[in-house]
């Protein structure tokens, strides 16, 4: 079988400062890796985490994880590399991942706004409705319905044919598009329905929620307020910083010919490392309850040391 090679030339002078990226992102994915893992172990080992709330959590950050693993052990690999290239296939796989677990955050995001409105605005009937096999049921529909919309672009891609062999960019994304000779309306089409169907309608659908829990709040007691803003707030923290940086990466086949191969190699590095870095420490400090472990779990470890 014929296997046909990328060329990837999203670096930005990477022989000079190949060894600088190299460490650089070397030393951010094990902060991700080290980081996500340990709020995850703090709510899998201590019983009174094992709410729906730090349930969702801990899958967001296993998405992370996730996420960074499809990307960057093939980054760290093209740094060392005399040339940035991949096959074909191994590009439309990368594309599947980075796009599944991208939707499964927004996913993700609107079962956690969902929780936080029934706990809020409906919390006589929080035990009944957040049973464990809806938490189960939230969670599985947050994995599997983006694998089974991304797939059908996917799939549909694999024999297309390449007009080109230079993909613009560090990682495989939605800028494949131009490497092929001629579109298919069906695909986009249905590109346009995924969008729809796994980014706008949970975005609305969290917009919603917040909303009906600003005016229970707004009319309740100053104890309320604090709960609903401690437990909110790092919620919509990471959804306002997940959505601007994904926002870039739709419309980046609009804007290609207006960006500086400098600028997009920045903001492509801020995607794939900000919100990975960020969840664990928004969530490892603004939720009170993950915070005191893991005050715990460094004060012990200071002390062992």
């Amino acid at each position: 079988m014929n296997v046909t090679y990328i060329s990837l030339k999203g670096h930005v002078e990477i022989e000079k400062y190949r060894y600088f990226y190299f460490f650089m992102m070397l030393t951010v994915y094990i902060l991700i890796v080290c980081s996500n893992c340990t709020i995850i172990s703090l709510i899998v080992i201590h019983k009174n985490l094992h709410e729906p709330m730090y349930i969702f959590i801990a899958a967001l950050l296993t998405n992370s994880v996730l996420f960074s693993t499809n990307i960057y052990p093939k980054l760290l690999t093209d740094f060392l590399s005399n040339e940035q290239v991949i096959s074909y296939q191994a590009c439309l796989f990368q594309i599947l991942v980075f796009y599944s677990f991208s939707c499964s955050e927004f996913l993700l995001l609107a079962a956690m706004s969902y929780d936080r409105y029934v706990s809020i605005c409906k919390p006589l009937q929080y035990a009944i409705i957040m049973r464990k096999t809806v938490v189960f049921i939230l969670l599985g529909l947050a994995w599997i319905a983006p694998v089974c919309h991304v797939v059908v672009p996917v799939v549909g891609n694999v024999k297309s044919k390449l007009c080109s062999f230079t993909l613009n960019g560090i990682f495989c994304n939605n800028s494949i598009n131009y490497l092929f000779c001629a579109g298919s309306k069906a695909l986009l089409t249905f590109g346009l329905v995924t969008l729809f169907n796994i980014v706008i309608l949970p975005m609305l659908f969290i917009i919603f929620t917040y909303v009906k829990i600003l005016l229970v709040v707004y009319k309740s007691c100053r104890e309320v307020r604090r709960k609903a803003a401690e437990t909110c707030l790092p919620h919509l923290l990471v959804l306002i910083n997940y959505s601007c940086l994904m926002t870039y990466d739709i419309i980046i086949i609009r804007l290609e010919s207006n960006f500086s191969k400098t600028a997009r190699f920045v903001m492509t590095l801020q995607m794939i490392m900000y919100n990975p870095l960020c969840n664990p420490i928004i969530y490892g400090l603004k939720m009170t309850e993950i915070y005191k472990h893991l005050k715990m779990l460094l004060y012990k470890g200071r002390n062992n040391w």
